[in-house]
C-alpha cells in the first residue's frame, strides 16, 4: 500500500510572528520556516504504518516555491521513501491545494491520504476535507488513533462529547490530530540520507487546475496587547473585582 503525505512549509512555531508595517500580510523576512507540526504527525504515522508492515512506500508532497524543499528533506528524515513539489510561485488557498494534491493522487494512486488537519498558519482546517469530496473519498477528520485492517481503517477521532470511531473503506482520506502521536527527532545522519532520496518537481501549470485565490485578505492586525495586571489588597477586594470587574462570578 502506498500512503501520500501532504506537508507545509510555515513558520516555527516557536518564532514570534511580526505584522508588517503595512498591515498586508506576516513579516517572513528573515525568519525561520519549519513542517507544519500537524503535518510532522502525519508523517509519523504513515512511517509507523510503513515499519509495521501495512505500506510499502511513503511518498511526502509539498506545494509552493523551490524553498518547500527543505520540509520535505525533513519528512524524508523522518522516514518518507521520497519527495514530490508541486513547484509554484502562486498564493495558494486551501482550494487550490486540494485541487494540486488531488492531480498528485490522481498519478501516484495511493491507497491512503494522511495529512494534518489544520496548517498553524491560516487554522483553515478545510484541505483534507475538500480534498476527499474531490476524490469521492471517505474521510476522517481529527485522528487520534489509526489502525489499518486489510482493505480498511478504523479511525478514533476526537469530538465534542468525547471520541468517535469510524472505519473507512480503502482508499480514503485520514487528517491527524495532536494527541495522534508524538514525532520522532530527526538526527543529522538520517537528514544527510534524505539529501540522497528522490525529490520530484512538477510544475504545477503542467497539472492543469485553477489556482486563482477566491478570497482578498484586506488587512492582518497583531491580537491587541494584554493589559497590565491589578494588586489587590486582599481576598475580598479580589472578589469584589472578579464579581463586577471580570464577570467571572
Amino acid at each position: 500500500m502506498k500512503i501520500l503525505v501532504p506537508v507545509k512549509r510555515v513558520v516555527d512555531p516557536n518564532v514570534k510572528v511580526r505584522v508588517k508595517p503595512d498591515h498586508t500580510g506576516v513579516d517572513l523576512a528573515n525568519v525561520k520556516m519549519a513542517i507544519n507540526p500537524f503535518d510532522d504527525i502525519a508523517v509519523e504515522e504513515a512511517t509507523r504504518l510503513r515499519e509495521a508492515g501495512h505500506a510499502t512506500e511513503v511518498v511526502a508532497v509539498s506545494c509552493g516555491p523551490d524553498a518547500c524543499q527543505d520540509v520535505l528533506r525533513t519528512a524524508m528524515g523522518i522516514g518518507a521513501d521520497r519527495g514530490i513539489l508541486v513547484r509554484t510561485d502562486a498564493e495558494l488557498q486551501p482550494l487550490a491545494v486540494a485541487k494540486l494534491l488531488a492531480a498528485i493522487v490522481r498519478r501516484e494512486v495511493p491507497r491512503l491520504v494522511i495529512l494534518g488537519k489544520q496548517a498553524i498558519d491560516d487554522d483553515c482546517n478545510q484541505t483534507g476535507q475538500m480534498l476527499a469530496a474531490m476524490l469521492a473519498w471517505p474521510q476522517a477528520t481529527c485522528a487520534s488513533a489509526v489502525r489499518v485492517e486489510g482493505d480498511s481503517v478504523t479511525v478514533t477521532r476526537d469530538v465534542d462529547g468525547g471520541t468517535d470511531t469510524v472505519q473507512l473503506a480503502l482508499p480514503a482520506i485520514v487528517t491527524t490530530d495532536l494527541r495522534l502521536n508524538e514525532p520522532r527527532f530527526v538526527s543529522l545522519p538520517n537528514l544527510m540520507k534524505a539529501k540522497k532520496k528522490p525529490l520530484d518537481v512538477i510544475p504545477a501549470e503542467t497539472l492543469g487546475v485553477d489556482l486563482a485565490p477566491r478570497w482578498t485578505t484586506l488587512a492582518v492586525n497583531p491580537p491587541p496587547s494584554r493589559k497590565s495586571g491589578v494588586l489587590v489588597q486582599d481576598a475580598a477586594e479580589l472578589v469584589r473585582r472578579l464579581r463586577h470587574d471580570a464577570h467571572v462570578i
